[in-house]
């Protein structure tokens, strides 16, 4: 989730080591037949879908970013690989992909994003409070916040999925 270009540029410290974690999962997703999804945060020029009322999207509108820019290349997105284009921090607020999801027969999510306090939480609260069985990799999220990361996935994401390394990820794809 929010694995795109413009969110990565925000923190280039970290993108190269994010995108190679999330490479590997994806990979392993696709040798083992299991459905790889993207969510981005997309506005169209002059941000209408911004409402006056929502802070955090006027912090986006502000950045002038999430416009023009895609799914990371090096993720290596498949041509049938669906990329859902979400307007807030969930990816399944103001979506289809729910239904998606569910006209597939998937009950199971491996979950992963940037940021932690924004698209994994937002987006991990929905997918629990929907039933479906979540898994999140913690080596595949970031928050540019260590220490409400670090809480997040001791606390909130604990109590809604289980939280897996990169290694044990792999390992139940294997």
């Amino acid at each position: 989730m929010h694995y795109q270009t413009d969110i990565l540029g925000l923190f280039p410290s970290v993108a190269q080591a994010l995108l190679a974690n999330t490479r590997k999962l994806c990979d392993a997703a696709r040798t083992k037949g299991v459905s790889v999804y993207f969510a981005n945060l997309r506005f169209s020029p002059g941000y209408p879908e911004v409402s006056a009322l929502n802070k955090n999207g006027q912090g986006i509108k502000q950045l002038g970013l999430f416009i023009d820019d895609q799914t990371s290349p090096e993720l290596g997105r498949r041509a049938d690989e669906p990329v859902v284009v979400a307007h807030r921090a969930s990816v399944f607020f103001g979506t289809d992909l729910q239904a998606r999801l569910l006209a597939q027969g998937i009950d199971t999510l491996i979950m992963v994003g940037i940021a932690s306090t924004g698209v994994v939480l937002s987006s991990v609260a929905y997918a629990s409070d929907a039933d479906f069985r979540l898994y999140t990799v913690k080596d595949c999220c970031y928050d540019p916040d260590p220490v409400v990361h670090e809480h997040l996935f001791s606390t909130a994401f604990e109590s809604r999925t289980a939280v897996l390394s990169l290694a044990d990820a792999l390992m139940l794809l294997a």
